[in-house]
């Protein structure tokens, strides 16, 4: 029997930030003088061998623990490939939503993976170029035709009540279009996947995990919805550490490294407009 994944994870890391950002900022305040004296990340990472990376083991598919008992996902993929442009060892660390911005102010971490940008994060600490798609999305079985928002005339789609995934599609549907809303995010996939709706709206992380699991349905994205890309998170005045981050990213676009990162673990390409 199919377990639809829970995304109430992703929901909380976008919007129930600002508590994190505020001890963040407490944090930066209290340790100003430590922080002024603290030596050159991109050197200390030079001089240890070792670069730290805070990661979710719980985020599958960015990150998660196989069966090997080893971390695996997206962003173990994107570490690795920062450990490698920097000559160092990566050393993983298991971060949570509420202790990450903590852990990058006090030095426990270099830098963080999967953060989102927002205006209030942007004050404290400094992110690199987007390495991986974060969206909504429309999904459906491949027999069905849906390529805008245009075409869900008349179809019926499953959605959480009142999340973005609610808010967004609701936005955009046509009239005609009906809206199937559940009390929770597993409510609305089991009615897509059990046929109670033709369509569904989830996050492409979710998503990816329903395409990897092949139900009989045989689902595939439709369209985007909302987009907030995944980016590195480092501490603020590192622009050095930044620069080779950034340098590692844009090399990986190019190069189809990236893209291949996101079939591997997203079921679909990097977008064109990451």
């Amino acid at each position: 029997m199919f377990t639809p994944p829970s995304f109430s994870l992703r929901a909380q890391r976008i919007f129930a930030t600002f508590a994190a950002v505020l001890a963040f900022a407490g944090v930066a305040a209290l340790s100003a003088f430590s922080q002024s004296a603290h030596a050159d990340a991109l050197d200390s990472v030079a001089k240890s061998g070792v670069v730290r990376i805070g990661v979710f083991e719980d985020y599958p598919p960015f990150g998660s623990i196989g069966p090997d008992m080893k971390p695996k996902g997206y962003d173990i993929d994107v570490a690795n490939l920062i450990g490698k442009a920097l000559n160092a060892k990566v050393e993983l660390v298991q971060v949570t939503g509420d202790n990450r911005m903590a852990y990058l102010a006090d030095h426990k971490v270099d830098m963080l993976l999967s953060v989102g940008e927002t205006p209030e994060r942007a004050k404290v600490i400094d992110f690199s170029q987007p390495y991986a798609p974060y969206y909504l999305a429309v999904f459906g079985p491949k027999a069905l035709v849906v390529k805008n928002a245009n075409d869900l005339a008349g179809k019926t789609i499953s959605v959480a009540r009142g999340t973005l995934e609610d808010l967004s599609v609701t936005k955009i549907a046509p009239p005609s279009a009906t809206i199937k809303r559940f009390d929770d995010p597993n409510g609305a996939i089991s009615a897509f996947l059990s046929g109670q709706a033709q369509l569904m709206v989830v996050g492409n992380d979710v998503g990816a995990t329903i395409l990897a699991r092949q139900p009989a349905n045989d689902p595939e994205q439709k369209f985007a919805l909302f987009s907030s890309p995944d980016h590195v998170g480092l501490n603020k005045n590192e622009p050095r550490l930044k620069q080779k981050v950034d340098e590692t990213i844009a090399r990986a676009r190019k190069d189809g490294t990236l893209s291949a990162i996101s079939q591997k673990w997203l079921r679909a390409p990097l977008p064109a407009n990451l």
